[in-house]
């Protein structure tokens, strides 16, 4: 909670300083990009929540925007295919690499690192030969189909669907997170596979299931930027997507070591990166955007780090009183 504290006057501060210095940030344009944006990682970053908090890692989450968004848009441009029918395809085609992901992982007991490492090129590489090396736009509103710009574009009560998805999506995952025996399953494999399997835990199919969650999460991702932005580049779609997605988690408080983690942080977490971002752009220094996402990444390590060192004195120092008592 104080964490989630503590990201919440952050965010109230970097707005308020960067108003000062640029009064142009506090306009009506530039908050509905922030919302609408930070909805549409928002969404990414807690499927590498689930990742994370399972005590993995997924690299190719960008990569992953750049091949679904890239079907997806060949589905309704080549195949002539209705937009929602289009969706539900690309998402079990989502959850199926991430079903794949899994079992690489859990059955040939490959790290999660080189899996999703490999996914990354592989990932890029197919979407490059789908579409040809050539952007595939305007897909969005075909004359005399299915208008799907919407879903990106309307608000409701002055707020950006976006950001009304991701809240939907961020309860949802909260309750499976902290209210299901999935979720206290996760965290065990978190916190050590080991003790969790001998306690019974089938941690396999809980790792293949945190990787499918990941992949969905990205492909709904996918869909929402595509439509955005009405066109897709295989080249540059989702490029170091997987970063913000990364850094989001660990800037709401989940662990890279696995078995810790809030839905609520890592959205919080998102909505200061991109408010970083929107930062950066009204301030006219967008060669610092890799810096900033560094140094956050950076600073979530570090604080990790010094709470687990805490924790642990705090344990030991209780065990001792525990002892000579």
């Amino acid at each position: 909670m104080l964490k989630n504290i503590v990201l919440l006057l952050l965010i109230f501060a970097i707005f308020g300083v960067t108003s000062l210095i640029a009064p142009t940030f506090a306009s009506g344009y530039n908050l509905d990009i922030m919302a609408r944006w930070t909805g549409l990682y928002g969404i990414m970053a807690i499927g590498a929540a689930f990742v994370i908090i399972a005590g993995g890692i997924d690299l190719s989450m960008g990569s992953m925007v750049a091949l679904i968004g890239v079907q997806f848009g060949i589905l309704i441009n080549d195949q002539q295919m209705n937009p929602y029918v289009a969706m539900v395809i690309v998402l079990v085609g989502a959850m199926l690499i991430g079903l794949g992901y899994g079992l690489l992982i859990t059955k040939l007991k490959l790290q999660p690192f080189v899996v999703t490492l490999c996914g990354l090129l592989v990932l890029r590489s197919v979407a490059r030969y789908l579409a040809h090396d050539d952007k595939i736009s305007n897909f969005v509103s075909p004359d005399g189909g299915t208008d799907i710009s919407f879903l990106t574009s309307a608000d409701f009560l002055w707020i950006p669907l976006p950001l009304w998805m991701l809240l939907i999506l961020g309860v949802l995952s909260a309750l499976v997170l902290n209210k299901t025996t999935f979720g206290r399953y996760l965290k065990a494999l978190g916190n050590n596979e080991q003790a969790a399997r001998y306690s019974g835990i089938n941690t396999d199919w809980i790792t293949i299931a945190a990787y499918m969650v990941c992949s969905l999460m990205a492909g709904i991702s996918a869909i929402l930027f595509a439509i955005d932005l009405n066109s897709v580049g295989p080249n540059e779609a989702g490029t170091f997507y997987e970063l913000y997605a990364i850094a989001a988690a660990v800037l709401g408080g989940c662990s890279l070591r696995g078995g810790t983690g809030s839905i609520v942080g890592v959205i919080l977490g998102t909505a200061i990166l991109r408010e970083l971002y929107q930062a950066i752009e009204t301030l006219q220094v967008s060669e610092l955007e890799g810096t900033v996402i560094g140094f956050v990444i950076l600073a979530g390590v570090i604080a990790d780090e010094i709470i687990r060192r805490v924790v642990d004195a705090r344990r030991r120092k209780q065990e001792a009183g525990a002892a000579s008592g």
